[in-house]
């Protein structure tokens, strides 16, 4: 089932736990705290103020996990792209040293998370593989390798045949081995996180978008066509897909597109070789390759894409060289579907926490680390609700500020996927593989 026979669906939803109980808003509802967006941010926002016995609902335009969190690879990816004292020197030494802290238990608290909530998500920790495609990203990725090991992440490097040994690709001749990392079905985790939100007295609604958001009589009012809601505090966590809800939010990030296709199961011949112990593998392209398996054995490959849907024969083509480069060993395998989503992309390749007004917080912009930051986020923006101050959260509460020529580098993005690829393929020429 290759090329324009591989289904375009989203493969989550197929092998997803059942969605929560949700209803279209109609009406007056009154909380303390409205979130804005079903997403995995929010729905462990929600979670979190529910937990304390905060009275929450959580709105959003389409259902649960239906944006990023239901399309993504599902890779709990631990460590930022900055070292340690990369960290400190952009956020400053309490930020930043909270944030290092939170980052080295970032995966641990997750799968923590997954068995405490008793959230049925096949989650793996098995490791993850971080390879390097040329000789300078492995240089890169030594430093940084050693300055998060340095800082207590259990990091080991892996050269020559034990990376084929540990990923089952002969692509690569240097990589990190992340003990941590692992993989999950997104969908089910953002479900997960809803439904227990739910037992514990949140109110969930979905098909309801937020048309307007003010301030009123002292609380936040915001409408949608049939209802509104009024709580003392708003949360935005709609991410990749944020609209004008709040002036300027989604003029922050870019939203780039992930491009992801699922396998027909691998014999298991085939996995005990690539990806053995199911861990997962990600690269330094720019056009990122990354993979993992689904509890079925179906291999999920994805890479950076031009457009929300897979329809492009460049974009297929694309997946389909990329497979090929990684794991040689299954080029022609049938491809059973195909999909993509949203990535939300900051200038720093890291989370933006906003307060945009006194009684409104904002989370976005995870950069392809969302598996795990999102939940660190998520903690982080409950725990600014119920009284941490702002000097101790992970993040630093940064100003909405818009991209220069937002609207013009947005419209370019069907060509970032393609300008990628031909950076990544002129660095191998110039500078060789790892």
């Amino acid at each position: 089932m290759e090329g324009k026979d591989a289904k375009e669906e989203i493969h989550w939803v197929f092998t997803a736990s059942t969605a929560p109980k949700c209803a279209k808003l109609e009406g007056t509802v009154d909380v303390d705290v409205l979130v804005i967006g079903a997403g995995l941010t929010g729905c462990r926002t929600a979670l979190g103020l529910a937990d304390a016995g905060v009275s929450v609902a959580m709105v959003d335009s389409k259902g649960i996990g239906w944006g990023a969190s239901g399309r993504s690879g599902g890779q709990c990816n631990p460590i930022w792209r900055q070292t340690p004292q990369e960290l400190v020197e952009r956020l400053g030494e309490r930020h930043g040293e909270t944030l290092i802290k939170t980052t080295l238990t970032a995966a641990d608290d997750l799968f923590s998370d997954i068995r405490k909530y008793d959230v049925d998500c096949d989650a793996v920790q098995a490791g993850w593989v971080q390879a390097a495609h040329t000789r300078r990203a492995a240089r890169n990725l030594s430093t940084l390798g050693k300055a998060w090991a340095a800082a207590g992440a259990d990091i080991v490097e892996l050269d020559g045949g034990a990376v084929r040994a540990a990923s089952g690709s002969p692509a690569y001749s240097f990589a990190l081995r992340h003990a941590a990392g692992g993989h999950v079905q997104p969908l089910s985790l953002t479900r997960g996180y809803a439904r227990t939100a739910a037992a514990k007295g949140a109110q969930l609604f979905n098909d309801t978008r937020m048309a307007s958001l003010e301030r009123v009589s002292g609380k936040w009012r915001a409408r949608s066509d049939k209802g509104e809601i009024s709580a003392e505090n708003v949360v935005l966590t709609t991410n990749a897909y944020t609209n004008d809800v709040w002036r300027g939010l989604r003029k922050t990030f870019l939203p780039l597109v992930s491009n992801i296709m699922a396998t027909v199961p691998l014999s298991d011949t085939q996995q005990q070789e690539i990806l053995p112990g199911k861990v997962t593998i990600s690269d330094s392209r720019l056009a990122i390759y990354y993979s993992r398996y689904d509890r079925d054995g179906r291999l999920i490959f994805g890479c950076v894409g031009s457009s929300d849907t897979v329809k492009n024969p460049g974009d297929l083509a694309r997946l389909r060289r990329g497979l090929k480069t990684v794991f040689p060993q299954l080029a022609g395998i049938p491809i059973f579907r195909k999909w993509a989503g949203r990535i939300a992309v900051t200038p720093e390749m890291m989370p933006h926490l906003h307060e945009p007004a006194p009684g409104v917080l904002a989370g976005i912009g995870f950069s392809g680390r969302g598996i795990a930051m999102t939940s660190v986020m998520g903690r982080a923006l409950s725990a600014k609700l119920l009284g941490t101050c702002a000097d101790d959260l992970p993040f630093p509460i940064v100003p909405i500020t818009p991209l220069p020529f937002h609207g013009l580098t947005r419209r370019l993005i069907p060509l970032v996927a393609p300008a990628m690829t031909i950076k990544d393929r002129f660095d191998t020429l110039i500078d060789g593989t790892s």
